[in-house]
């Protein structure tokens, strides 16, 4: 069952809730799905070098090929670990073309040490998929709060919503209309030794790679 955290945003326990995106009120939508402890914890647990990273602009069909060989690319590769975060993501991907009726989806899996987008900010795409695999989760901002937010950036005070662990964020961004897009940013971390395992699903854009090939 969806829940309605504010006017643009909606949470919900089923991966269901991810469609209310579509509507059009809605800019926000967290599936606070039950945290994969094997995933998670994994996670936390490898050193920082051993993090899968990579970037790919693929076709639906080659999804599963492109995303196992950023993950072979580390010691997890032919691991339970590896399968669980290899086997997620490509859930994850399927969720999102689906609802973006997309066949073509920029994938990216970051392994970040610094503050990446710490700026108080609304993305400027149609629609975009978050998840944390380690470290703290994105910061949004409640409506109310979000113009103080943008204007004050790192002197903003006020309240903050932490994504819980494992939880799904699909945002709209500005691209999808006038007036859309929830306020949040990157957690700060430079300087505190955190390293974060962020996965991102994007449409095709400018900024994305050439087509991933076998």
């Amino acid at each position: 069952m969806a829940v309605a955290l504010s006017n643009s945003m909606v949470s919900g326990a089923d991966e269901t809730v991810l469609s209310t995106i579509l509507q059009p009120d809605v800019s926000l939508a967290i599936w606070d799905r039950p945290a994969s402890r094997t995933l998670l914890d994994g996670m936390a647990g490898l050193c920082p070098a051993h993090l899968p990273q990579g970037r790919v602009l693929v076709w639906l069909p080659d999804v599963s090929a492109a995303l196992a060989s950023i993950v072979a690319e580390t010691p997890i590769g032919a691991t339970v670990l590896g399968r669980a975060l290899l086997d997620d993501m490509l859930m994850l991907v399927r969720h999102f073309a689906a609802i973006a009726g997309t066949d073509i989806v920029d994938i990216r899996l970051d392994r970040l040490r610094h503050d990446a987008c710490w700026k108080f900010h609304r993305d400027q795409v149609r629609l975009r998929l978050l998840t944390t695999y380690r470290g703290p989760a994105t910061q949004i901002v409640p409506q109310a709060y979000a113009e103080e937010a943008l204007r004050a950036q790192r002197a903003y005070r006020g309240p903050l919503a932490d994504l819980s662990d494992g939880a799904v964020a699909l945002f709209k961004g500005t691209q999808a209309g006038p007036d859309t897009g929830v306020v949040h940013r990157s957690p700060p971390i430079a300087g505190t030794g955190t390293v974060r395992s962020l996965f991102c699903l994007n449409l095709p854009s400018d900024t994305s790679p050439r087509l991933w090939e076998p």
